[in-house]
């Protein structure tokens, strides 16, 4: 076991980030975790890891489909919703009343900025929504201001909104600033965005160090399949917990994978069962959307929707 884990951590590039966690202390850490590892294996094959949906709340729905959207996700069992706010506060203040309306006051309820704000901007505008009980609001500015995000985050705790972000962050030194200077509450790796799987594990470790809960962005176009993996790996080895840690599930291109990631009906990650990152792509979706030469951009060329040179 000892010799796994060793392999397991000279995987993990430690350079520039060994004032908050050493290799020996990852292999401590994940020794320590073993015994009980099982547990929590089975765990996740009979329910699976929770998902939160943004489907519900993009900008630009209109009332009637935000309404028909969280009827739907909430009889698909989802009891986590987000929304995308920033263009206009009062529309957010409707539309978040809409929102709570529908969901009611247990379930959960986040918010995406998707960085529209400065600083102060950030703070102000989401002060206005805190009656809605927010639990997070992500991305409120540019992902690369740490300093930003941690005034915004004290600012919003007296408010018991956390900050959210991480999903454009692409290495493991802006992941160890952000956990130091407490600038975020819940960390969102993109498993598409940062370097590999090596140094996503070093960011699950240094979230376990220092006590901060890793909630992964995720989506179509594969992201739903890759993270599905990596987060249940922090489950049944690192943080051990599922206490405030949920998923994103955004159920569309699922369709295009061999073995798509799944949600069963209380809205949970099903447990992979096949080996591999999940992301094969069906024979037919190679061969529709294959840059240059798949049929859909056959298609697009000779309608003139866009040409090679432009491109």
């Amino acid at each position: 076991m000892h010799l796994y884990l060793t392999e397991l951590v000279s995987t993990i590039d430690f350079r520039y980030i060994e004032d908050v966690i050493t290799s020996e202390e990852a292999i401590t850490m994940l020794r320590e975790t073993k015994a009980t590892q099982d547990g929590r294996i089975q765990y996740l094959l009979e329910i699976g890891y929770p998902a939160y949906t943004t489907q519900i709340g993009w900008l630009g729905y209109s009332d009637g489909t935000i309404r028909s959207l969280c009827k739907k996700y909430l009889a698909a069992g989802f009891k986590a919703f987000k929304m995308k706010v920033g263009q206009n506060l009062q529309n957010d203040i409707e539309r978040c009343k809409l929102v709570r309306e529908e969901i009611g006051w247990d379930n959960q309820f986040m918010i995406d900025a998707n960085q529209t704000w400065d600083v102060p901007t950030a703070i102000e505008w989401v002060k206005q929504l805190k009656d809605f009980k927010p639990l997070w609001i992500e991305e409120p500015t540019s992902p690369d201001d740490v300093l930003g995000h941690a005034k915004i985050a004290a600012a919003l705790r007296e408010h018991s909104i956390g900050v959210a972000t991480g999903e454009m962050c692409c290495n493991r030194v802006m992941f160890k600033q952000f956990m130091q200077a407490n600038a975020l509450d819940f960390c969102q790796i993109d498993s598409a965005r940062i370097g590999g799987v090596n140094e996503i594990l070093a960011v699950y470790l240094m979230a376990k160090k220092l006590g901060v809960k890793v909630c992964p962005h995720a989506g179509g176009v594969g992201l739903c399949e890759m993270v599905q993996h990596l987060q249940m790996w922090d489950y049944c080895s690192v943080s051990c917990t599922m206490e405030g840690r949920m998923v994103e599930f955004v159920d569309q291109q699922h369709d295009q994978f061999v073995y798509p990631a799944k949600i069963n009906e209380n809205a949970c990650y099903v447990a992979p069962s096949m080996p591999g990152y999940s992301t094969q792509l069906k024979e037919e979706a190679i061969v529709q959307f294959e840059y240059p030469h798949g049929t859909e951009w056959k298609r697009m060329l000779g309608e003139g929707i866009f040409t090679l040179e432009n491109y």
